[in-house]
Order: structure tokens, then sequence, then C-alpha cells
């Protein structure tokens, strides 16, 4: 029995000379437009931050700077002391990743694999809080990092208020879970007739299958933490602990807008980099659907 695939032209069109023109044609026209939309905002801040002032001032600014100055990029490290605000940036990054992938990871496995009583209420509710306005937690999570329960002690200016929050993370909790979900119970009874722990089967089984999945957690955990504002902009207030997008906010006043530009693409290219690099542990990750023992 043979199916028939609809599509908008059909292949009978495509076969034909004209059609062929008018598809490639149009292809092409879109293809280029969304292209240039989306890159277009790219190369006007890398351009814009290597034009005078007065020149990025101008309305409208020219597409093309009639003097070059690269030297802005140099400048606005100096000036705005980048290296101190991307080594706090690094710092806050990197511990908030380290917290979610200790505190998601096992939190998967149990659900998937461990299956406890009220598991699926349990992920039902961590499921509910993505439902909760970032905005709505603000001021209960601030409160707790000022006074956190049972030590008593206060984050504020430590890493540490951006690092706990993050630990616990719904959605790659979920992500996690529907990965480990597919993993072969097979795989993990037979680790458990030779000896192995629940620990072990995690550490020697199911994270060596977990690769792709765990390269796309760890990349939405660093790309959240190295661009979010408002909460970092709360618990440091302390110009010397700020990260990044907070510092580069404060200097904005008295900066040049061709520094603070040149300020901005400087802060951006490790999260380009990142996705240039990892793209296709990104897509692999998350169109995985089974795995293969």
């Amino acid at each position: 029995m043979s199916t028939h695939v609809r599509t908008l032209v059909s292949p009978a069109r495509l076969r034909d000379t004209r059609g062929k023109v008018v598809y490639w044609t149009v292809f092409s026209l879109v293809l280029v437009g969304f292209t240039a939309a989306f890159l277009f905002p790219l190369y006007w801040a890398v351009t814009g931050a290597m034009k005078s002032p007065p020149e990025l001032a101008r309305v409208p600014s020219p597409i093309v700077p009639q003097e070059w100055h690269p030297e802005s990029y140099g400048q606005a490290w100096q000036e705005m002391d980048l290296a101190r605000y991307f080594l706090n940036t690094v710092v806050v990054a990197g511990g908030a990743w380290l917290f979610q992938l200790a505190v998601d990871v096992p939190a998967a496995y149990a659900l998937s694999k461990l299956r406890p009583v009220l598991g699926n209420a349990i992920m039902g509710l961590m499921l509910a809080t993505l439902m909760l306005p970032a905005s709505a937690l603000l001021v209960p999570t601030y409160l707790t990092i000022v006074d956190v329960p049972f030590a008593h002690v206060n984050l504020i200016n430590s890493p540490a208020a951006i690092w706990l929050p993050a630990a616990a993370n719904a959605f790659n909790i979920y992500l996690l879970k529907r990965f480990f979900d597919q993993i072969p119970g097979e795989l993990l009874e037979a680790a458990r007739i030779d000896g192995a722990g629940p620990v072990r089967v995690l550490v020697r089984i199911v994270l060596p299958m977990s690769k792709p999945i765990i390269a796309v957690v760890s990349i939405f955990a660093v790309v959240a933490a190295w661009k979010d504002f408002i909460w970092p902009l709360l618990v440091f207030p302390d110009p010397g602990a700020q990260t990044l997008s907070v510092a580069l906010h404060r200097m904005e006043p008295d900066m040049p807008l061709n520094l603070l530009l040149a300020g901005l693409v400087l802060a951006s290219l490790p999260m380009v980099a990142i996705f240039l690099v990892f793209q296709r542990q990104i897509l692999a990750g998350l169109t995985a659907g089974s795995v293969k023992g």
C-alpha cells in the first residue's frame, strides 16, 4: 500500500523547469531574509563598537563605519575592568553548573529508575513550578538567602546566593528523567544482579550513556547563569562581586556608547562560542528519543 505525502508544492510542479525556478527563488529569498534578520543585530553591535561616539549617535547611524576604531574593544576591556567581571561570572556560572548536575542528575535518576513512592506527584509538583513567573519567586528566595534556614547565614555578595537557588531546576530534571526513561531496564537489572548498588549503577552505566543530555543540561545551566541579570542585581550590591550583566548595567551612564557596545560584544562572545562548538551535542541531546542497548 503506497502512501502519498501532500506538500505545499506538488512533485509534478517541482519536476517542471518553471516550478523549480520559482521554488528555489522563493526558498533562497526566505533563507537570505531570515539569515539577515538574525545576523544584522550582531553585525550592528560588532561594527557599532568600532564607530566614534558622534557617528554612533547620528540618526540614522551609517551601516558601515566611516572611520574604523577597533581599539574600542581594548579600551572597553581596560576602562571597564572586564577581566574582574569575567572572572566573577565564570565563578558564578561554573558553580551553578556543578550544583545543578549534583542535584538534578541524582533526582532525575531516582524519579526514573528507583521509582519512589509518590514519584509522579513529586515530578508533577516540580513541573508546576515552571508555571510560576520568575518574578513571583524573587521575594521569598531573597528572604531565604538573607537568612538561610537552620544555618542562619547571610549569603549576600556570595556566589552561593546564585548556586543554591539554581541547584534544583525542574526543567533540567524533566529533560534528564525523560532521557533516563529510555535506558533499557535490562542493563540496570543485570548490573544489580552482579552486585552493583544504585550509586554504582548511576556512575558506571547511566552516566556514560547519558552524555548527550548531560551536555544539553550543562549548556543550559551555564548560559542561564551567564546571562541572568535580575537575581545577580539583587544579591550582589558590592560592585567588586558583580557579574558582567550587572556591572555593564551599572557603568552604562558613565561610559561612551561605543565602549558600552564593545563591552556587550565581549561579554556575549563566550556564549556564542559555546553554542557554535556544542551545537551538535545540543541537537543530539534534545532529539535523542531512544537508547540502543
